[in-house]
């Protein structure tokens, strides 16, 4: 039981008498309230975390999200190293890499595993070479002794919300070229968006360029949402002046070529990443959405619930030829313009948007997703881009 002493009573004013008795009763109630025993601590070592709920701390790790620092809470203690597995949003940043001949281990060691996570580094790390070594030719894959995202999300069984980012996009560009992509899958393409620019310029005295045209502003300056709507206005009387035709010279120059060419790179880009996802997917019944993305912003794979059902219920065909899924028969729709100028002062020249669509696909026309696919400024590129002449394409499987 507590007490106080009269030599207490006598120097404590009546205000000090309550405090020592509210602290006094609060000492009790926690010496004699149990407590699960990887919540105990000593008086000496009371940690403020014991007094949170579960449910917080869940919240507090799912905020956190990063794998690595989530993996370093799981070291703090036991509690921790209950809660922190639970978390139902988790990043995976990917940035070590070791290409085949930077190791001489041997893949027999540790199986299929390893050799997923072989692949997963060569198609992420080196650029579009590699990754054309990879469709031209078997080699033996090499073991390493770093952790695949396999094996690193091993212990989190909860996860709903999963973003990997690798540490760059796999396709090699030129210096100046714009090349972006996104793509949605199911067991196979669904839809898919790219954007590209023979070159991208920035001009810090093209920021006024659009409000000379529409008169000037005061102050020579637009708010963004502003320079935006004014850009959109520019460019669609543009396309009416022009009628929106594609030049005669885009099928002579080898422009068109090219598209075709970061078209079919782009796709195999996506398949692939596709493809290495198996594992990851099956491993984690709960996942509603998936993103893998990377680092360069160049492409952008993304999985919702339905599609990730899908993945698990319908068989995925491979490519006969690579680590990859098969590319289905395609419908495509091809937006160009000569030159396009977008908020900030950026300039695109011979800027193209392709809208992709596997065949026979019942689904809802996904204009949105084509038009919001992209961060600003390239969202406002999409959304003037489509508002041109479109031309149809078809793709056969490969």
């Amino acid at each position: 039981m507590w007490s106080l002493s009269k030599q207490e009573k006598r120097s404590c004013s009546h205000g000090q008498a309550a405090m020592h008795l509210r602290l006094a009763l609060a000492s009790e109630y926690q010496k004699d309230s149990p407590r699960p025993a990887c919540y105990a601590s000593s008086p000496s070592t009371a940690d403020n975390f014991d007094r949170l709920p579960d449910s917080l701390l869940e919240t507090i790790f799912s905020k956190i999200a990063d794998i690595r620092t989530l993996g370093r809470c799981c070291a703090v203690s036991k509690r921790f190293s209950l809660l922190a597995p639970q978390t139902d949003n988790v990043v995976v940043k990917v940035d070590c890499v070791i290409s085949a001949e930077e190791s001489n281990l041997n893949v027999k060691q540790r199986g299929i595993l390893m050799h997923l996570f072989w692949m997963f580094c060569a198609i992420i790390f080196k650029p579009f070479q590699i990754l054309q070594n990879l469709l031209s030719s078997k080699k033996e894959p090499v073991d390493v002794s770093h952790h695949s995202p396999v094996e690193v999300l091993n212990n989190f069984r909860a996860i709903q919300n999963l973003r990997i980012e690798l540490p760059g996009g796999e396709l090699g560009t030129e210096e100046g070229v714009l090349l972006k992509w996104k793509a949605d899958f199911g067991s196979t393409l669904e839809n898919c968006v790219i954007l590209g620019a023979s070159s991208l310029v920035k001009h810090e005295s093209e920021q006024s360029s659009f409000s000379d045209r529409k008169g000037g502003h005061p102050e020579g300056k637009l708010d963004n949402e502003m320079e935006v709507r004014e850009v959109a206005e520019v460019a669609s009387v543009d396309s009416q002046n022009d009628n929106s035709c594609i030049p005669e010279s885009f099928y002579t120059d080898g422009s068109l070529k090219l598209r075709v060419f970061w078209t079919i790179s782009s796709l195999i880009a996506a398949s692939a990443r596709h493809y290495l996802l198996q594992r990851i997917i099956a491993d984690h019944p709960t996942l509603e959405n998936l993103v893998l993305t990377d680092a360069d912003g160049q492409g952008t794979l993304c999985m919702e619930a339905a599609q990730l059902q899908r993945f698990r219920e319908e068989p995925l065909t491979a490519s006969a030829s690579a680590n990859r899924t098969e590319v289905p028969d395609l419908n495509m729709r091809l937006w160009y313009a000569p030159y396009l100028d977008l908020p900030g002062g950026i300039r695109l020249k011979g800027a193209t948007l392709v809208a992709i669509k596997r065949q026979g696909s019942s689904g809802p026309d996904r204009g949105e997703f084509f038009t919001s696919a992209f961060e600003e400024p390239y969202r406002t590129a999409a959304s003037i881009l489509i508002r041109r002449r479109t031309y149809v394409l078809e793709m056969n499987s490969f």
